[in-house]
């Protein structure tokens, strides 16, 4: 019986493989081996990254917001309280948007959050 090494599907798998790798430094990028843990490593890395980046913008919105709101003499979570309190829905994200960039707006939102806790 003759040998079949699977000539076009390994190609193939290789060719796949060298095509996650590109970039890569050194050996990383073409010696089937090396590429083949350096790609596994960096998909483990992507995956949890993208879950750590959801914490990490929340934690940079939450900066945001307690320095804008510190502004105004108040602290972060008394300002979501006070927002809370007050029946404003609004996101961190676009609070810390407001923080930065329109300072009056949020100004006025601190405002509406006091008189909801002196309430």
């Amino acid at each position: 019986m003759p040998r079949v090494k699977g000539g076009t599907a390994t190609k193939n798998k290789r060719a796949k493989l060298f095509k996650l790798t590109k970039g890569y430094y050194g050996r990383r990028k073409n010696v089937f081996k090396r590429a083949r843990e350096a790609m596994l490593r960096s998909l483990s890395y992507a995956y949890r990254d993208r879950r750590n980046r959801k914490r990490d913008f929340r934690k940079l919105w939450i900066m945001r917001i307690n320095a804008g709101a510190h502004v105004y003499g108040m602290n972060y979570s008394t300002f979501i309280s006070g927002l809370r309190k007050s029946g404003i829905e609004i996101n961190r994200k676009m609070l810390a948007e407001l923080a930065v960039s329109d300072i009056e707006a949020f100004g006025q939102l601190v405002e509406k959050a006091k008189e909801a806790l002196v309430r």
